[in-house]
């Protein structure tokens, strides 16, 4: 006679076979009355009760025979002796999903209870690791990139600075044209600035906000520029960044001064 393990270990295969050939009977046969699911979709506080659990597979067996598979990769079991748990990784996905995320895996745990010698699953639970991408690492990466940033322009290393900057950015500046459109027109107005100062020059934005939301952040401040010992010049700043498989890449920019509405005339003077 199977041992307690092998018991559940059979339960468990035959379950996720079941969830595979969407055969709704043997996916609800060895779960309890009072079953209690956490899934992947809502409702937030659980499904409840065994006709709730029935009632939320038909999307799910809809959704998978579109081509999706949902298999056991690697299975663990615990079992006492009328109480165990088991936990699982599964492939649950079209084969495109796995192709553009290959490590993806459903995470599931149970609980099992026995019952007058019989193993029913009291409790299920399903994830997927969240995949979006860290804010927090993501605004550290952006302010790092700006570091970067400040201390190339102060060695002059024109491919440091170029580095960060997509091959398609529209960056509005202070000076004519409208707008320069690419990395070569922007490296030409960068090593320009360069040439016309022999002195140092350095720059920073010491009130700079980050703001990420998934692959797109946007930074603005005021930048604090000076060149050699002359006084430095403060004006608007706002950039926004793109992220791909080559890190963070700046898109777009938009620099100016505050003008007087009097004269029309730039105000370059103005200090925070």
């Amino acid at each position: 006679m199977a041992d307690d393990h092998e018991q559940i270990r059979d339960l468990i295969e035959r379950w996720a076979a079941a969830v595979h050939t969407g055969d709704l009977a043997a996916v609800t046969a060895d779960h309890a009355d009072d079953i209690v699911m956490f899934d992947v979709p809502p409702p937030y506080e659980g499904v409840r009760g065994i006709d709730a659990y029935r009632e939320v597979w038909s999307p799910f067996f809809q959704w998978q025979a579109q081509g999706a598979v949902f298999e056991i990769e690697s299975l663990e079991v615990t079992a006492g002796e009328d109480v165990a748990f088991a936990h699982a990784l599964l492939r649950c996905g079209t084969e495109r999903e796995f192709a553009e995320n290959p490590p993806n895996r459903l995470r599931l745990t149970l609980g099992l209870r026995k019952q007058d010698g019989r193993w029913t699953v009291a409790h299920e639970h399903h994830s997927f690791p969240d995949a979006a991408p860290d804010t927090a690492t993501g605004e550290h990466e952006v302010r790092a990139l700006h570091e970067r940033w400040f201390a190339d322009t102060e060695a002059k290393d024109l491919d440091g600075i170029m580095a960060p900057i997509a091959d398609d950015v529209v960056s509005y500046e202070h000076e004519e044209p409208l707008q320069y459109a690419g990395a070569a027109q922007m490296r030409d107005i960068c090593e320009q600035g360069m040439n016309t100062s022999p002195e140092t020059v350095t720059w920073d934005v010491p009130d700079l906000k980050v703001l990420v939301r998934g692959d797109l952040a946007v930074a603005w401040g005021l930048n604090r520029m000076q060149a050699g010992q002359a006084d430095e010049s403060w004006s608007r700043g706002t950039r926004v960044f793109q992220r791909g498989d080559d890190g963070w890449k700046m898109i777009h920019q938009h620099v100016s001064y505050p003008y007087d509405p009097e004269t029309g005339e730039a105000k370059t003077d103005l200090r925070p």
